[in-house]
């Protein structure tokens, strides 16, 4: 099975996983392939063995195709894409006009809100901190523009799709 990975603002990277025995896996990150025991260790937690060293996995499915896996303190987000869907969806622009609603990528809770409504923010300012499997994710804006709607506050707890909230983006020459 491919994955198409990513860290958040990150570059994508492919990466392929083959079972080649029971708890045993094979995988290949660009022309480098390691082989790993893991098991699961619980409902959300595994085990996982490289090169004679232990470590621990946390993954978070949050969709048909995808899931989030929190490894040594860093949040990686994989999405199992077929080959035709990877090549339709580079080739589609992203829409970028009108009001962009923000939502929660996983479940967690709202540690910090930073703005109010009404405040003119640059794109890739933190908005909303959402902490999730003990890690603190800061949440930016994906355009320049206005929030027009903050749907949350800190101490809520929020599932995946959540609207966190909403920019609206400047008019030219505003």
């Amino acid at each position: 099975m491919n994955y198409e990975v990513s860290e958040k603002k990150g570059e994508s990277l492919r990466i392929g996983l083959r079972e080649i025995g029971e708890s045993q896996y094979e995988v290949t990150i660009g022309d480098d392939s390691v082989h790993v025991d893991a098991v699961r260790s619980g409902r959300t937690l595994y085990s996982v063995i490289e090169d004679g060293q232990q470590f621990e996995a946390v993954v978070d499915e949050n969709g048909a195709h995808g899931f989030d896996v929190l490894v040594g303190g860093r949040i990686f987000h994989l999405e199992s894409v077929d080959e035709r869907t990877r090549l339709l969806a580079g080739s589609a622009m992203p829409v970028t006009s009108g009001p962009q609603t923000v939502l929660a990528e996983m479940p967690g809770k709202i540690a910090k809100v930073s703005v109010e409504v009404g405040v003119e923010v640059s794109e890739g300012q933190g908005i909303v901190v959402v902490e999730a499997m003990k890690m603190e994710n800061e949440i930016p804006s994906p355009i320049a523009g206005i929030v027009v709607e903050i749907a949350v506050s800190p101490g809520d707890t929020v599932e995946a799709g959540t609207t966190l909230f909403v920019v609206e983006p400047l008019e030219p020459g505003d």
